[in-house]
């Protein structure tokens, strides 16, 4: 194994510097195939190259939580307003319409409600994905955490097996255990770690020095929006993480838990894929939730 006696914190990042595409417009994916990278641009908006993500798989830990009490009519009605939704099976199979054409990131590891234990998660079947016709699948790593580590990436590396057998996308999701720090050397490694084990997509949460958490990261990087914050501070989130390089955002709270979910998304929308900044995003949303 290598020696960790003498790691040192790198510091040549390359920030300003592109990463270089070869024809293919996301980072990353140049050796991929055809169907990675077709299931990618549904995902990734085309000009863009960013995506806003719908996630509402919190219940699988929280239940009925705010906002996410009936899917059927707080989620689905502001589905067309997201690039991509990310969800668990069953609220998927049972609440969202067989009609939408949004591609879907699905939750595929799976675990109990214990927070002390939520990271002894399984994963559903590879057929389930494909029986599902998802656009990629997502799975948890809990990096640094001893008791969990060893196996979230165990888990993780049987799905990116997967998704690389049947050319399906895979986002490794970082988790924050109440001993991890949160701060730019967490998330980068955390990130890192993601990508080296084969992510596609990695997301991970915004932190004072994000610049060098993206640029560390050879794949696209979306930030989770966490706990609900006024509008105007999540949009300021979001403008924050994309200065520094995130590929969009995958957030749940900040949109379905707004007082005006749908005008929150398109002002997010905004932000991702129009550089709007965050008094005009905010006055987008404002706007929007006058027309009623």
């Amino acid at each position: 194994m290598a020696d960790l006696d003498d790691i040192r914190d790198g510091s040549n990042f390359g920030l300003g510097q592109e990463v270089k595409k070869e024809g293919y417009y996301l980072k990353g994916m140049n050796n991929t195939d055809w169907g990675l990278k077709n299931r990618m641009s549904r995902i990734f908006n085309q000009e863009s190259g960013r995506s806003v993500m719908l996630a509402f798989d919190h219940g699988f830990l929280m239940g009925a939580t705010s906002g996410l009490e009936r899917i059927d009519l707080n989620i689905a009605p502001i589905i067309e307003y997201a690039d991509c939704i990310m969800g668990c099976r069953g609220m998927i199979r049972s609440s969202i319409p067989t009609t939408t054409t949004k591609p879907v990131c699905l939750r595929t590891d799976t675990g109990t409600t214990i927070l002390t234990e939520m990271n002894h998660n399984v994963l559903i079947s590879e057929e389930e994905a494909i029986r599902m016709n998802v656009s990629a699948m997502a799975a948890m790593l809990a990096i640094g955490d001893d008791a969990t580590e060893a196996l979230t990436i165990a888990n993780f590396s049987r799905l990116v097996d997967i998704g690389n057998k049947y050319g399906i996308p895979v986002m490794g999701v970082t988790a924050v255990g109440k001993d991890m720090a949160r701060d730019a050397r967490y998330f980068g490694l955390a990130s890192r770690v993601c990508a080296e084990n084969g992510a596609s997509i990695v997301k991970t949460y915004y932190t004072e020095g994000f610049e060098k958490v993206v640029a560390s990261c050879p794949v696209p990087v979306v930030i989770a929006g966490g706990k609900k914050l006024p509008e105007l501070e999540a949009l300021e989130l979001c403008y924050k993480a994309i200065q520094c390089g995130a590929s969009g955002v995958d957030m749940g709270r900040n949109i379905f838990q707004s007082e005006a979910p749908i005008p929150m998304m398109k002002a997010v929308a905004g932000v991702v894929h129009n550089d709007l900044n965050p008094t005009d995003a905010f006055q987008l949303f404002n706007d929007e939730k006058a027309k009623g």
